[in-house]
């Protein structure tokens, strides 16, 4: 029979009295988690994790919300970020809408020009799907609604028509300009048959008279790729010219484009620099038709 030793009795002595007789902390206690304020459920807890706190819009009033504010008072009366907010319509993890609203402002107002779905992409959050949804809305706008965009040289005027040039019509178009050259409106004036369009200058000048513009840019598509001009496109331009100068408006340039290409009658020196040469050759021509009359 073996017996144990002193040390070792004590150590078996001390065991059981640990267990039997020192109370543990949790043993007979209840485990209680402390839900966040507003929260009375788990779901609750972790639905409102992503965007508790100032800057996510759900921890806002209904009626404060940038959706219903935009519903109440128009989108004239929301700020930049909280419109962004809206087209995001959601964050991801780790960062709310509204973060990642302010994000993409921050990064759009240092572009001067639209970014490309890649560069939208590198903003953390903003995965494919939404960066081509940004870049749709930009392009949008900026075709329908590119006011104010100042017009320094054709390739200007060829980048607010180029989305016209797949047409397979042409269509002839007039941008309504103020005198610092910005852009006041961009019209379709006329579609065409396949190869050619009609235009009368009465209808081009309507809207822009109707705009007080100081000056007028027109231009239209060649559905077959070729933007040489032809003899009636050169005709239309003089006359075009003419009824400007009488009007006493700057007729800035004319522009036959494709996907690719455009051809600039003022970059060609077809049109000249000076207006009172051919408003002088148009009022002098009233003046010989009068006397004919009389």
């Amino acid at each position: 029979m073996k017996f144990i030793g002193f040390w070792q009795f004590f150590s078996l002595f001390f065991l059981i009295f640990e267990v039997y007789f020192i109370p543990v902390p949790y043993i007979g206690m209840e485990y209680k988690y402390e839900y966040p304020a507003g929260c009375t459920t788990a779901r609750e807890a972790l639905k409102g994790r992503e965007t508790r706190g100032p800057q996510g819009p759900l921890s806002l009033s209904e009626e404060n919300r940038p959706r219903e504010r935009l519903m109440r008072y128009g989108p004239e009366a929301l700020p930049d970020e909280e419109l962004l907010s809206i087209i995001l319509v959601s964050g991801v993890k780790g960062k709310n809408v509204t973060l990642l609203a302010r994000e993409l402002l921050s990064k759009l107002e240092r572009e001067k020009n639209i970014p490309t779905v890649s560069e939208l992409s590198h903003v953390t959050g903003l995965g494919t799907s939404k960066a081509c949804t940004i870049a749709a809305m930009l392009e949008l706008g900026r075709r329908k609604w590119a006011s104010g965009q100042r017009i320094r040289s054709p390739m200007d005027i060829f980048g607010i028509i180029r989305h016209h040039a797949d047409r397979r019509q042409e269509k002839f178009i007039c941008l309504s300009l103020n005198g610092a050259h910005e852009l006041l409106a961009s019209r379709i004036v006329t579609i065409g048959l396949v190869n050619r369009t009609i235009v009368h200058p009465r209808e081009v000048f309507a809207d822009p008279i109707h705009d007080r513009a100081s000056a007028i840019a027109v231009a239209h598509n060649h559905p077959s790729g070729n933007v040489e001009p032809s003899q009636e496109d050169n005709e239309i331009t003089r006359r075009l010219k003419a009824a400007a100068d009488i009007l006493g408006l700057n007729f800035l340039d004319h522009l036959i484009f494709s996907e690719n290409l455009y051809f600039s009658y003022r970059q060609e020196g077809l049109i000249k620099n000076t207006r009172e040469e051919a408003a002088n050759s148009a009022w002098m021509g009233q003046i010989e038709d009068m006397l004919k009359i009389l």
